[in-house]
């Protein structure tokens, strides 16, 4: 009878404590969320302004920016959600019995996953602690690994992912607030960074080949202009030799009419 009232008891606290940390979490989830919606407006803000200017290419580089906050305040309204999911059905928690309920693991699996990709988030980590203890090691390790039938929802993987975005991503966002805004872009300005990238290089390489060829032109016109001052000096000494020639003839011929 003791054990069982301890175990009882023992529940009952784990399902109070889980409630005070599931009301800590969202009240810091909350937090969170307004620095990382004021973020995200800011570097929507400088987009727009970018735009303005005509500067699409640092417009599209803090793209990067906006899409990078506004994914992570995405995660934390998963997080949010699934705290007032468990603090909804703590007694379901607190009355089951080593494993997880199946209705909540997707749940607590994506809470355990959050936890560990969210250091800085105290009262996470506790509820990781917490589910650690009451449904074992094997469990955590499973979730936080993403294995096989962990659980864990896709989206908070997703939204936590340290991926860049793809091109296609930016391109599209940064055209929909250039849309919205009724920001016009320019035709020329629809090619993507690759492309332009491509097309620098194309062009440098051509500006490498015009230079070596310059630089073969006016080697090959020096040789000419060298080989026409030898050709010039060559005749230059062809002058002198008739000029001494005609100069003694004409001191020879007064004596041979004498």
């Amino acid at each position: 009878m003791g054990k069982k009232l301890n175990a009882l008891f023992g529940r009952s606290s784990k399902a109070a404590k889980l409630n005070m940390l599931t009301n800590l979490a969202i009240s810091r989830i909350d937090t969170f969320k307004n620095l990382h919606c004021v973020r995200c407006s800011q570097a929507e803000s400088d987009v727009i302004q970018l735009l303005q200017l005509g500067h699409r290419e640092r417009a599209l580089l803090r793209v990067e920016h906006v899409i990078k906050e506004q994914t992570t305040l995405d995660a934390f309204v998963l997080m949010e959600n699934y705290c007032y999911l468990l603090r909804e059905r703590s007694e379901i928690v607190k009355t089951s019995r080593e494993s997880c309920p199946d209705e909540l693991k997707e749940a607590i699996s994506s809470l355990i996953y959050a936890a560990s990709r969210c250091g800085e988030f105290p009262e996470m980590q506790e509820i990781r602690g917490l589910f650690k203890s009451e449904f074992g090691q094997e469990f955590v390790t499973s979730a936080v690994e993403l294995r096989n039938n962990s659980g864990v929802c896709t989206k908070m993987v997703e939204r936590l992912s340290t991926r860049q975005a793809t091109m296609e991503i930016k391109e599209n966002l940064l055209n929909q607030i250039a849309k919205h805004n009724g920001i016009p872009l320019q035709l020329d300005q629809d090619i993507s960074i690759e492309e332009k990238c491509e097309v620098e290089e194309l062009q440098t390489q051509v500006s490498n080949k015009s230079a070596t060829l310059e630089v073969q032109n006016v080697e090959a016109i020096s040789l000419e202009t060298q080989s026409g001052k030898d050709d010039y000096d060559d005749d230059s000494e062809e002058d002198d030799l008739f000029d001494d020639a005609r100069s003694e003839y004409e001191e020879t011929m007064p004596e041979i009419e004498k």
